[in-house]
């Protein structure tokens, strides 16, 4: 008899063993999934930053001035549009902000590269054509050598991944 209990208790406490592990993987599965539908909203709301930003008129504004402006080189370009040129200069800051946001945001994997590349690509791609040389001159000349780099990163991206 003694023997039987002791079977019942040994059975009783390994189903019971068996019930606590697959409640803790359950728990932890349905964890991951919240923590996936959370990373998704906040990638979405980054997201959503990113493409309010990109109809702003500011910005608009600031993108079709700075990308219809004409120089030869650095030289040409910090002469015409540098400090001298305050409208011209803030019109490429504005631009040259939000594509090294965009950047910083890729790299650090907080939003989806292809979507990103959805919005922006193109823009990006006329932009960095026209200023990448300027910003690596920048780059060579001031005490700033990660200047642009996240623009960089992101045109490089687009570039190579056939993005956008």
């Amino acid at each position: 008899m003694a023997l039987i209990v002791q079977a019942c208790g040994v059975v009783g406490t390994l189903a019971a063993a068996t019930i606590a592990v697959r409640s803790y993987v359950n728990s932890n599965k349905r964890a991951e999934e919240a923590r996936k539908r959370d990373l998704e909203t906040r990638q979405a709301q980054l997201f959503l930053q990113l493409y309010s930003k990109y109809y702003d008129r500011e910005w608009v504004s600031a993108l079709q001035r700075a990308l219809y402006v004409d120089f030869k080189d650095f030289d040409d370009w910090w002469a015409k549009y540098g400090p001298s040129n305050p409208e011209a200069l803030q019109s490429f800051d504005i631009i040259s902000h939000y594509f090294e946001g965009a950047g910083v945001l890729v790299k650090k994997g907080l939003l989806d590269p292809t979507m990103v590349a959805e919005l922006v690509s193109e823009e990006l791609s006329d932009y960095w054509e026209k200023y990448g040389p300027v910003i690596k001159e920048y780059r060579k000349r001031s005490n700033k050598p990660k200047a642009g780099e996240n623009q960089e990163y992101l045109y490089d991206l687009f570039k190579t991944k056939s993005l956008g």
